[in-house]
Parts: C-alpha cells; structure tokens; sequence
C-alpha cells in the first residue's frame, strides 16, 4: 500500500483518488469492498469506462474548472452521501478524490449562527 494514504485504509468511508487522467492510484479497504470483487483492485485502470457520459461530463468539469460534486443516493436501502473533489499541490488540479459514506435515513441538520 502507498503510505501517503495508510490515513484512509480503514476509514469507515470509501476513498478512491485518481489522477488527472482519470487513473486510480488509490482505493481505501471500503472502496475495494464496494467497487471490485474480492482480492482485486481497479488501482492502475481509468474510471472514465465505469461512468455514463453524464458522469463524464461532471468529471471533466471538476478537473478543468477545479470545483467539486456532492449528491445523496440511496442503494440497496443503504443512503450514502457522495462527495467529490479535485486534489490539488501548489494549487494546480492534480486528480480527484471521492469519499462515499454512508448517512442514516433521519440525519440530524442544524442551523448553526
């Protein structure tokens, strides 16, 4: 495992980065889970061929324009917060980072002054 990322392995979230080409070059332990079948990893594919030409579009978007992409989804009976962020050094857009996590059905929201 990379050491810049020993941080992420065992987050109770998924964290897949990539790089500015949309190659992965890192899932944590709940990504894997998630997004390939036991024993294997998607680290050194592209995930431009994993998403719809929709999802694309977002993705471009993110890396040129440097913005991020947040979202709900409900799978399975299991609702997940998405976020989605470009990783950048010395302010230049390096890659993505997406952190998935799971949310209760009732999340508390509070309006804080």
């Amino acid at each position: 495992m990379n050491n810049e990322f020993k941080w992420a392995e065992e987050m109770n979230c998924a964290v897949t980065v990539s790089d500015f080409e949309g190659n992965l070059i890192y899932m944590n332990e709940m990504s894997r889970k998630t997004f390939c079948k036991p024993g294997e990893t998607m680290v050194g594919k592209n995930m431009m061929g994993c998403h719809s030409e929709r999802s694309q579009g977002i993705i471009k978007k993110m890396l040129s324009e440097g913005c991020s992409n947040a979202y709900t989804i409900d799978k399975k009976g299991v609702k997940k917060l998405i976020y989605q962020t470009p990783w950048r050094v010395n302010g230049e857009v390096k890659g993505l980072v997406e952190i998935s996590m799971i949310i209760p059905e009732d999340m508390p929201h509070y309006v804080r002054k």
